[in-house]
């Protein structure tokens, strides 16, 4: 790639490398995962398919898929010591914190050797990372240490079983399975390319997702979807959630889970999770959470042409799931995973360090006086 000077900040709109694993605002709906539409894949395949698809280019077909879902279900337990880790951390830790700790800890006691392994590494993260979140949760909030292995067929399904106990009804854990899809992978995004650019020293795998975790950490990338729910939640119906966020807007308040750095008049992914906020709410018989949360999107349409990003009605999605608010964007760590972790892999298949430059806006040369003299 030939060096050019940068214009903007943050690097908006300008290629940092190549992928073949991804399409953001392109083609089609905007959002490919190896070719396949988005939608095309949260209709027809399972978020373990996905999985599958980013790791090795294609997705499995029967006998592949019943092999790696074997092979995922013998590692959803994670280590006594790392059970005692997550003990210690206290109820009002940031759950992001949580999971880039039990991230780090478990490559400590399970370390990635060599690159031959890094398959493995990948998909044991990607199995226990709902038992890391579940085990510490439900001990810290209710003083339960829970059996982090479960019967349930999907990661999913598994993860609902771990939060509340029980096994999930049908359409819940196939909601969770299209919302898995819908955030598994999207480019260079923030995070994506944090976890490429450790990768790029050659570092190990558990490393560069846990500085992944990190940079999703933060409220301008991950985060979105807690914050639409606490905001959603404070109006009483769709005329006050539009009268308030007049008001908002007047005070230049930010309001969360609108707009995309990269997508210009869409995201793809609201209107496939939208469509099952609305079936959850109907389910429920209660749909003042969803009709909110259109008033929203009509009053921010109208106002200021800016559009439902997949975070938005995800908040309404998790919560009519009984989900709470706190685990929202640590749901999004067990999905993004498997991104980050195909990139890692793509990135080290034709590696060269990712250093770029800078340019210098600071002092002129000049000359240090000595202590006695300033």
């Amino acid at each position: 790639m030939s060096e050019k000077k940068i214009n903007g900040a943050g690097l908006r709109g300008q290629s940092a490398g190549e992928t073949s694993l991804c399409t953001v605002g392109k083609s089609g709906s905007g959002l490919t995962y190896c070719g396949y539409d988005v939608s095309d894949l949260a209709d027809n395949a399972s978020f373990e398919e996905v999985a599958y698809l980013l790791f090795n280019g294609e997705l499995p077909n029967v006998a592949e898929l019943a092999e790696y879902k074997a092979e995922l279900f013998a590692m959803r337990d994670i280590p006594q010591a790392l059970k005692e880790v997550l003990k210690l951390i206290p109820k009002d830790t940031h759950p992001m914190d949580v999971m880039r700790t039990g991230c780090s800890f478990l490559g400590n006691v399970e370390p990635e050797v060599d690159f031959s392994e890094q398959r493995k590494a990948a998909n044991r993260l990607l199995s226990a990372f709902p038992a890391i979140m579940c085990y510490w949760y439900r001990f810290s909030h209710e003083g339960v240490e829970i059996d982090c292995t479960s019967d349930e067929s999907s990661l999913g399904g598994h993860f609902l079983r771990l939060l509340k106990g029980e096994s999930p009804s049908a359409q819940h854990e196939r909601v969770m399975d299209v919302s898995l899809i819908l955030y598994a992978e999207h480019e260079f995004n923030a995070s994506t390319f944090t976890a490429r650019v450790c990768a790029s020293t050659l570092s190990d795998m558990f490393s560069c997702v846990t500085g992944a975790i990190g940079t999703l950490r933060g409220p301008l990338h991950g985060g979105a979807n807690e914050a639409a729910m606490d905001m959603i939640q404070k109006f009483t119906s769709p005329a006050d959630a539009k009268e308030q966020m007049a008001g908002m807007l007047e005070r230049k308040e930010k309001i969360m889970g609108f707009g995309h750095a990269i997508y210009r008049t869409s995201d793809p992914r609201n209107d496939i999770i939208k469509a099952w906020s609305e079936k959850l709410a109907k389910e429920n018989g209660d749909t003042s959470l969803y009709d909110i949360s259109v008033a929203c999107e009509e009053f921010m349409w109208d106002t200021k042409k800016l559009f439902c990003n997949a975070d938005f009605f995800h908040a309404s999605t998790y919560n009519y799931m009984g989900i709470p608010t706190k685990l929202f964007t640590p749901i999004f760590v067990c999905s993004r995973l498997t991104g980050w972790a195909a990139h890692v892999m793509e990135q080290r298949s034709n590696n060269r360090i990712i250093r770029p430059s800078a340019d210098y806006i600071g002092s002129d040369p000049r000359k240090v006086t000595p202590i006695a003299q300033r």
